[in-house]
């Protein structure tokens, strides 16, 4: 839920070191377009994602590399998802000697193990398995700058989704201590602090946790029940509970709410803080986690 995007440029040198290419693919999940990074100062360079295959950023790339004398000697892909990863085969296309790297690899592909380091003149990245948007997301450390390419579990504007809560808070409680630096996110501007990012991103997401234990222990005025003459209730569907934490959100931002509602829902029971109860909804089992 970014406010207004800024604007930014198809191809920008954020450093001596990096420089940033868009996707070609602005929507309101991937903002202005995919984050893709061109690495390192010499001949070889590391390129960080390839977009989802748009003739422009194959374009932007091909000139980008003739202005910098330069050829890909690696990429290496963030995550699997579409938007990071289709432009694969235009890059090979245009330079088939390129190596591919990925955790959890297509075949043909090289593997990304936690750790690994990847070095050409001007750059020195390290790999960190960080899952919780996706079960295979990797996030890089720029030695040089002591700065960190967080991929799509940290967003230059608004929020990332996250595929399960309890993981993803754990791999940014891990992130916020690779590096103090700048941070390069998959999506939108960079940021100046990334441990100061990652921090607000925790805690918003405690905010929104507690947000919903709180809700669970008050009356749902508006549910209907079998159990109480009055009609009133202490169990709510996720999206009641959408209506009561995001009010001030427009109605057509409730249903992509759901998805993170129910992520928080699920990492609560996991806990034995709250309790599914028929059908889709859920109950506060200790008021005292409140």
């Amino acid at each position: 839920m970014a406010a207004q995007l800024v604007s930014l440029p198809e191809v920008e040198r954020l450093s001596p070191a990096c420089i940033r290419i868009l996707g070609g693919n602005p929507s309101k999940f991937t903002l202005q377009g995919t984050n893709t990074y061109l690495v390192g100062t010499g001949p070889k360079r590391l390129l960080i994602d390839t977009g989802e295959g748009k003739p422009s950023w194959i374009a932007a790339l091909k000139r980008t590399l003739a202005e910098e004398k330069a050829s890909v000697h690696s990429t290496l892909l963030t995550h699997w998802h579409h938007d990071h990863i289709d432009g694969v085969r235009d890059l090979l296309t245009h330079s088939p000697d390129t190596k591919v790297y990925k955790c959890d690899p297509h075949p043909g592909w090289a593997d990304i193990e936690d750790g690994q380091t990847f070095e050409v003149e001007g750059a020195t990245l390290t790999a960190v398995h960080t899952p919780g948007h996706a079960v295979d997301h990797m996030v890089f450390v720029l030695r040089e700058e002591n700065a960190l390419f967080t991929g799509d579990n940290v967003l230059g504007q608004g929020t990332a989704v996250f595929e399960d809560l309890a993981t993803y808070l754990e791999s940014l409680e891990k992130m916020g201590k690779l590096a103090s630096g700048r941070g390069y996110p998959g999506h939108g501007p960079v940021l100046p602090d990334a441990p100061a990012k990652i921090s607000e991103y925790i805690a918003h997401r405690r905010e929104r946790e507690q947000q919903v234990l709180q809700t669970l222990g008050s009356t749902n005025a508006s549910a209907t029940s079998t159990s109480s003459s009055s009609g009133r209730t202490d169990s709510w569907t996720p999206m009641e509970l959408v209506k009561v934490i995001y009010r001030d959100y427009p109605e057509s931002l409730h249903q992509p709410a759901v998805g993170g509602i129910i992520q928080i829902l699920q990492k609560l029971k996991a806990e034995d803080k709250i309790s599914l109860e028929r059908g889709d909804t859920w109950r506060l089992k200790d008021r005292s986690s409140l």
